[in-house]
């Protein structure tokens, strides 16, 4: 019989990152710029990172609770995050540096992205210039996203527990707040800068909130995941018939997940050889602007490019997780657990 695991937010993690993974396929070989499918994509990679959104506000207000202190919460989250973000920062950094050999360029680079500041030298000398996009890692903007939310969490914790019994009403003014913001900002002020400040906090807060009411509920979620999957199918589906909608989706977004990740059936362990999730997402964007740069999908088609693409990434993922993230883990993490072993550990911890 097959087992049953306490939920899939690991597959859901996974799935997010290939959508992403597709779309910048798609985006950065210009095989349909500005067409349908690219369009299509690019809608679906947003929804993906809104739910990468929602899984964090939920998974790391989990880990918060268990912390034994906020060094102990700090400690886990940066050996989750930075090692392996870390590498993937220095690695084209040196490629870069033995092409280029501009080391001013170079450093400013590792200055930025070392420090999450990715918009401030997104670009590496001698590195995918003249592509149709110039960018060493686009994906990694939500990174920051990541960290800022990461930081104010212990704080938002700490508030709403004061806030005793009106604890929904904190969690309505973060969703409502960060609507607000991402939805009205781009109408109220019309710079060119307005659409990327939308997309940052606290544009972003509303699936963050989702993800921590998630948390909440998490044990509603597990007896009831058919009644959440049933009210956020329908949430999600008038907020893409109907503007008015739209600030809907992302509790809608969060009744999916919660109905996915504990619906009855096959566990669906994926990180049973080691998660890679994290690795396919922030590999993704470089390897596909390498393969780009060297003629791989002029030389053999869309179809043959697309394919090794997907083994190289998979392949590099692995590697980063046995070689880097792994490591960095404590043996209480649950990725460490998980990976190599044919059941699902008996709780979800983020470390």
């Amino acid at each position: 019989m097959l087992p049953v695991q306490t939920n899939r937010f690991d597959l859901l993690r996974l799935v997010f990152a290939a959508v992403v993974c597709v779309f910048h396929a798609v985006a950065l070989t210009a095989l349909h710029s500005f067409g349908p499918l690219e369009t299509a994509l690019g809608q679906g990679a947003e929804v993906a990172i809104e739910g990468f959104f929602i899984t964090s506000g939920a998974l790391v207000s989990g880990s918060l609770a268990r912390a034994a202190t906020l060094a102990d919460y700090a400690g886990k989250r940066v050996r989750r995050l930075y090692p392996a973000y870390a590498t993937v920062i220095l690695v084209p950094a040196l490629i870069s540096l033995v092409l280029s050999r501009d080391l001013p360029g170079v450093l400013a680079y590792l200055g930025a992205n070392l420090t999450f500041l990715n918009f401030l030298a997104p670009n590496l000398p001698d590195l995918f210039e003249g592509q149709r996009f110039t960018e060493v890692n686009g994906a990694l903007w939500t990174l920051k996203i990541e960290v800022m939310f990461y930081l104010a969490l212990p704080l938002i914790a700490l508030v709403l527990r004061r806030m005793g019994r009106f604890w929904w009403v904190g969690i309505a003014v973060l969703y409502v707040g960060g609507e607000v913001w991402r939805l009205g900002l781009p109408h109220v002020w019309q710079g060119p800068e307005a659409y990327t400040l939308a997309r940052q906090l606290p544009g972003q807060m509303a699936f963050f909130a989702s993800g921590i009411a998630l948390w909440r509920l998490w044990g509603l979620a597990k007896t009831r995941p058919l009644l959440f999957g049933a009210v956020g199918l329908g949430l999600v589906f008038l907020s893409f018939v109907h503007p008015a909608f739209v600030p809907a989706r992302a509790a809608g977004l969060t009744g999916l997940i919660a109905c996915v990740a504990f619906v009855p059936g096959a566990a669906l362990n994926v990180a049973r050889f080691g998660d890679v999730s994290y690795g396919v997402y922030i590999t993704h964007f470089p390897i596909l602007q390498a393969l780009v740069m060297l003629g791989l999908f002029a030389a053999v088609g869309p179809i043959a490019a697309f394919t090794l693409t997907g083994f190289i990434v998979f392949a590099a993922s692995l590697l980063l997780w046995h070689s880097v993230e792994k490591p960095a883990l404590r043996p209480s993490s649950h990725y460490r657990q998980a990976a190599g072993t044919e059941h699902a550990v008996k709780r979800q911890e983020t470390a």
